[in-house]
């Protein structure tokens, strides 16, 4: 029995196209070996591998349709943007096209067409993909319009150099509302309007934004987010909510508050607030269920124990 020739280094580990093969110097006999599987036409993928990530997949769906991208919850998922939007871990990848082009039409796939402006096609790790923006609006139509304000606050954040290599926020105000403005017919923009009217700049995580609505929902002032907040000379604290003028912080806990040094640098953060004269509020995750009526109940509780009063 003959042996089949290696793959080149860059074709052993992850599906690829007719043509990169081709382009790589591998023969057309040896693409018919049984080694290789074809999940979809012109697409081959070493036997080898049990199953690829995401964008291995999606990479060449994109390259041997001609002006396609990966859009709607596949771009959600590769974008790796947080919320919950109902069907990202369906089966079918998500291809777009320009509306003068027919849809997509392959096994697994599942296609799209829609105008497209030039900026909001990128490329992400040899991929083509709608931008980030593009994205968001995409998905408005089967968002809710909480889940899509955790999506615009993570696109808006300013980001902490230190520890993302970055500088910029994904996206600005004018950005996603130009967006809106150019695709005023889209299905789901009028969502995708109410929660670009409740983002907000400053929200580090998804369950951030989410406390946030919470409390405005329940009627609370409305808090700032992530301010630096000078407690004492040469003591700053920048808690994810505060209430400046009733002296409350508010500060959300996940899952690495756990952490036996991360528990350390809580507690020395909630005494410092302490000794400022400010309220501390820690809120996890047990707080959040049931429209995160506990949540709103403790942060109601230490306004009003500073001298807030409903209107």
């Amino acid at each position: 029995m003959k042996i089949p020739r290696s793959l080149p280094a860059h074709l052993n580990s992850k599906p690829f196209t007719r043509q990169e093969a081709l382009d790589a110097g591998v023969t057309v006999g040896r693409l018919r070996y049984r080694d290789l599987d074809s999940p979809s036409r012109q697409i081959l993928i070493p036997s080898s591998i049990d199953e690829p990530g995401l964008a291995d997949r999606v990479r060449p769906l994109t390259l041997v349709t001609p002006f396609s991208a990966a859009s709607h919850a596949t771009a959600f998922l590769l974008w790796e943007f947080p919320g919950f939007l109902p069907g990202t871990h369906e089966p079918g990848v998500h291809i777009s096209r320009p509306d003068t082009m027919g849809r997509s039409r392959r096994r697994g796939v599942i296609g799209h067409k829609g105008q497209f402006f030039e900026d909001e096609i990128s490329v992400l790790d040899g991929m083509y993909i709608t931008s980030r923006a593009r994205t968001w609006l995409d998905c408005s139509r089967k968002m809710s319009i909480d889940e899509l304000t955790v999506v615009a606050d993570h696109l808006l954040r300013i980001p902490r150099p230190e520890f993302e290599g970055r500088t910029e926020p994904y996206c600005t105000l004018d950005d996603l509302e130009e967006m809106l403005d150019r695709h005023w017919g889209t299905p789901g923009i009028r969502k995708a309007r109410l929660a670009l009217e409740q983002a907000c700049v400053g929200a580090d995580s998804a369950p951030e934004t989410r406390l946030r609505l919470a409390l405005e929902r329940a009627g609370l002032p409305k808090a700032e987010v992530n301010v630096p907040t000078e407690l004492s000379p040469g003591v700053v604290r920048q808690p994810d909510l505060s209430y400046r003028e009733q002296r409350v912080a508010v500060e959300y806990e996940g899952e690495g508050h756990s952490e036996a040094a991360q528990v350390v640098r809580d507690i020395a953060r909630e005494e410092d607030f302490t000794k400022a004269g400010w309220i501390p509020v820690r809120i996890s995750k047990r707080h959040m269920t049931n429209d995160a009526r506990a949540a709103v109940a403790k942060v109601r509780t230490a306004l009003e124990a500073s001298g807030w009063l409903a209107k």
